[in-house]
């Protein structure tokens, strides 16, 4: 079970003044299924109008109800076996989405299984949040407790001319649980719940039982 709590504690750093958000690296997806353009680039050097908007884009996941629109789960067996998902997405998130080839082999995985008929995009944002300490009466201390690097990938339906719609799915990885990294789970979105994208599920090797 996802602690709303937790979520909060990230989303509310997900704002122009507070934000540590490194990086946002993504591709567009053709009706054909083609990803016909990428782009990477230092978040810092977006203009604020830009930063909002992807800003949203990022928040989305975290935001969504918890256990129901967004939701724990485990990695299968096979999933964290070496040269297997999570090993993809822990290249992804220790690089800081810097290496082109790990991207452009996650922009392709996720084109090979998403089942739409319309144009899509695929935003992915690396963060690093230095987790303040608490004291043992629960107020915010100075000093980290430790430093939670992780990635957002959030999967947008385009309106009109390259422009991101909310986001339809997606994922927040490692699992932030109990104000720490979960490397074993991940905590994917759906926004129609009743409606799954179980394509994504089974690509990231969820354990549904």
């Amino acid at each position: 079970m996802i602690n709303r709590e937790d979520m909060m504690e990230l989303t509310r750093r997900m704002n122009l003044a507070r934000t540590s958000i490194t990086r946002i690296a993504g591709c567009y997806v053709d009706s054909d299924a083609y990803v016909e353009g990428t782009f990477n680039t230092s978040f810092l050097k977006l203009k604020p109008g830009e930063k909002s908007k992807n800003l949203a884009i990022a928040k989305a996941i975290p935001f969504a109800e918890t256990n129901r629109k967004l939701r724990r789960y485990r990695f299968t067996k096979e999933a964290g076996a070496p040269g297997q998902i999570r090993q993809l997405l822990m290249g992804m998130k220790s690089c800081g989405l810097k290496n082109d080839e790990l991207m452009e082999l996650f922009y392709e995985l996720i084109a090979g299984c998403y089942q739409v008929e319309e144009p899509y995009a695929v935003y992915v944002f690396h963060d690093r949040y230095d987790i303040p300490a608490k004291g043992t009466d629960h107020e915010r201390q100075w000093e980290s407790q430790e430093m939670f690097e992780y990635i957002i990938c959030a999967i947008c339906p385009l309106e009109g001319d390259y422009e991101p719609g909310e986001p339809e799915c997606g994922f927040l990885f490692p699992a932030f649980s109990d104000r720490s990294a979960n490397m074993n789970c991940i905590d994917i979105f759906q926004a129609d719940p009743l409606r799954p994208h179980n394509e994504i599920l089974e690509l990231l090797g969820a354990d549904q039982r």
